[in-house]
């Protein structure tokens, strides 16, 4: 799901299987805001107006990739205990 805006018409078509414009209203969104929200809160990086920022893409590629495996390493210990 996304919202209307403009720059998603550009790249997606409604011809995609996966893709569905909704309003914010909606609240199909909001899964993915909270995930966009939980990365700009804890990875600085992604951030520009901070010290840590990186401009290296691969460097920003691997951070993602070390975050999301210690995030769901962190969720699965919080199940199993």
């Amino acid at each position: 799901y996304s919202d209307f805006y403009a720059s998603y018409a550009k790249v997606l078509t409604q011809e995609q299987a996966q893709y569905t414009a909704v309003g914010k209203d909606s609240g199909l969104t909001n899964h993915v805001e909270r995930w966009n929200n939980t990365l700009r809160q804890r990875i600085c990086r992604f951030v520009r107006k901070t010290l840590s920022f990186s401009k290296s893409e691969l460097m920003h590629e691997l951070y993602l990739k070390l975050f999301i495996h210690f995030y769901n390493l962190d969720k699965a210990s919080a199940i199993t205990h």
